[in-house]
């Protein structure tokens, strides 16, 4: 297959907005309309996802229901791209990998999904997970069901056009929420970690699980301590907000203590006056 070339309109190439777009021995003008299909993403932000059909690599049948109560992350790709959409998948595990170190393996999902039908098989979303080398936890690769595919990729806000050598389509990661609400749209082969992790940290942060023992609770502190460190480009644990936390927490429990002490002593000292 040939390379891949872009020609981008000013205005969204200023925005920082990529496109998969095939190229000939001359670079081809798009048939996708990149405005349009940019407002067709912004468009569904806050707009909750259906609990549409999905077959995962296995050839078993899943919901996205199922991911309900985290927050997911889904990319759309074709297995009969052989640059951009490998490049993306490839660098898209990098920001998972940093996020979970971030926030744990189990904070947040990830799934991929097929959308060249009939083409895009789960043996076919098999063999590109291999061959990408994408071996991370909580990652899905799956295919859609046909009768569901147009509905699917309209409630993410995906445009994709068909052209003589495979597709051009806006190259979007998708954050939903722990409801199934479009929360984020992500553009381009490759963005910042705050563009990415931010959301995620935000979103976990905002629906705090109830601690049911000690490990779990310096989870929830580690979370709340977590900061970009733009130096390294890298999200981490803050400790000087954790000492602050930790210091807060022993002064607010000396001085119950101090007023437990002194309540008890002012009553027997009650209790002896009155014999």
């Amino acid at each position: 297959m040939s390379r891949y070339a872009c020609r981008l309109a000013a205005l969204v190439a200023a925005a920082g907005i990529s496109f998969a777009c095939m190229a000939a021995d001359e670079v081809p003008v798009s048939p996708l309309d990149e405005k349009a299909a940019l407002r067709a993403s912004q468009a569904v932000i806050g707009q909750p996802v259906g609990e549409h059909l999905l077959r995962d690599r296995e050839g078993r049948e899943m919901r996205l229901a199922r991911y309900r109560g985290k927050p997911l992350v889904v990319q759309f790709i074709y297995t009969g791209c052989y640059q951009v959409c490998p490049a993306t998948t490839q660098f898209l595990s990098t920001a998972v990998v940093a996020a979970q170190k971030a926030l744990s393996a189990d904070a947040f999902n990830t799934l991929s999904i097929g959308f060249n039908l009939p083409f895009d098989t789960p043996q076919a979303m098999k063999s590109f997970a291999r061959q990408q080398g994408i071996k991370v936890r909580n990652w899905e690769f799956a295919s859609p069901d046909a009768a569901t595919l147009d509905a699917l990729t309209r409630e993410f806000g995906f445009t994709y056009v068909a052209t003589p050598k495979g597709f051009d389509h806006l190259l979007q990661v998708t954050i939903l929420d722990q409801e199934g609400r479009v929360y984020r749209q992500i553009y381009g082969e490759s963005f910042s970690a705050p563009l990415f992790v931010g959301p995620l940290l935000e979103l976990v942060n905002h629906s705090p699980k109830p601690a049911t023992g000690i490990i779990e609770w310096v989870e929830q502190v580690k979370l709340l301590c977590t900061v970009y460190d733009p130096t390294s480009g890298k999200y981490r644990v803050n400790y000087a907000v954790l000492i602050e936390l930790l210091v807060g927490a022993s002064v607010i429990l000396g001085g119950v203590t101090v007023l437990a002490v002194e309540w008890r002593r002012r009553r027997r000292a009650a209790r002896a006056a009155s014999l």
